[in-house]
């Protein structure tokens, strides 16, 4: 069993052998940009090197981030700060093209200091995996640094006084996508309350740059609700197709070896000469 086979099996997907090649049919070339039927996807080998920036486009350096990380970890902008173990600033490749964007800190992140770990992180990472990516080539970062008690919702209240580290964070990284997993983190940074499941299938648009986001359903709520998993792979790829969409219509130097290859391995599955093929479903709205 090949390793994106592997991840697959760990999505809960089906994976099935095409018997004949067909042509693809131009709609399964172009995902549209509202909910749709999701076609059959051939196998793409997992990317090897990191998708990132060729250079830092804002100009910032490593001081620059220390001094923001140093900022979050004494801050007391809400009353967050006195029940928390630690802050959870955010981990990953600096340079990142990719952005993940979770809701907030759980126990185990509290403890840790770092963003999605445990069950949920093992089932991000293979969702990572499974278009391409690795968990250290992303950055990844929540909408609060500190954990609500009981893992509770955030208060309109913390999710204003945290939301401008994170901003800060997203203008540093000039990401080519942010994925979004989980309702809160959807309706705060799309400012509002559309139920996720009318969230997803489409591509929005954040900040006054534009920057590309999709949104699908948070690991933790998949680990509760398994049946959301093929839902949620017709997210993943969207993000996917988004993704090498964004690299090509941006700068040049963007265009690393690795992104080289996504665009190889998505030709490739255009024409056909995949031998796997995965299949998912989305049959209209549930909220979650």
């Amino acid at each position: 069993m090949s390793r994106r086979e592997q991840y697959l099996e760990l999505l809960g997907l089906d994976v099935w052998t095409l018997r004949r090649p067909s042509a693809p049919s131009a709609a399964s070339l172009e995902p549209a940009p509202q909910r749709h039927a999701a076609t059959p996807a051939a196998a793409a080998p997992p990317i090897e090197a990191p998708l990132e920036h060729a250079a830092d486009p804002s100009g910032a350096s490593d001081q620059v981030w220390e001094r923001l990380r140093e900022e979050v970890a004494a801050c007391r902008r809400c009353s967050l700060c006195s029940s928390r173990t630690q802050t959870v600033f955010g981990v990953g490749n600096r340079r990142a093209q990719l952005l993940v964007i979770g809701e907030a800190p759980g126990a185990e992140e509290d403890r840790r200091g770092e963003p999605f770990v445990g069950r949920a992180g093992q089932l991000l990472n293979s969702m990572l995996r499974a278009i391409g990516c690795a968990r250290e080539d992303v950055y990844i970062a929540n909408v609060l640094k500190c954990r609500p008690p009981g893992n509770r919702d955030p208060s309109p209240t913390e999710v204003a006084a945290c939301l401008p580290y994170l901003q800060q964070q997203i203008e540093l990284l000039a990401p080519a996508l942010i994925l979004v997993v989980g309702r809160i983190a959807a309706q705060n940074l799309l400012a509002t309350e559309v139920p996720i499941a009318r969230l997803r299938g489409a591509v929005h648009r954040f900040g006054s740059t534009g920057i590309p986001l999709v949104v699908t359903y948070h690991p933790a709520y998949l680990l509760r609700s398994p049946g959301e998993k093929r839902r949620a792979w017709v997210d993943l790829k969207l993000a996917r197709a988004q993704l090498r969409r964004a690299l090509e219509q941006g700068p040049a130097e963007q265009r690393t070896p690795a992104f080289a290859r996504l665009t190889a391995a998505d030709a490739a599955a255009g024409a056909g000469r995949g031998g796997l093929g995965g299949r998912a479903s989305v049959d209209g709205a549930n909220s979650a």
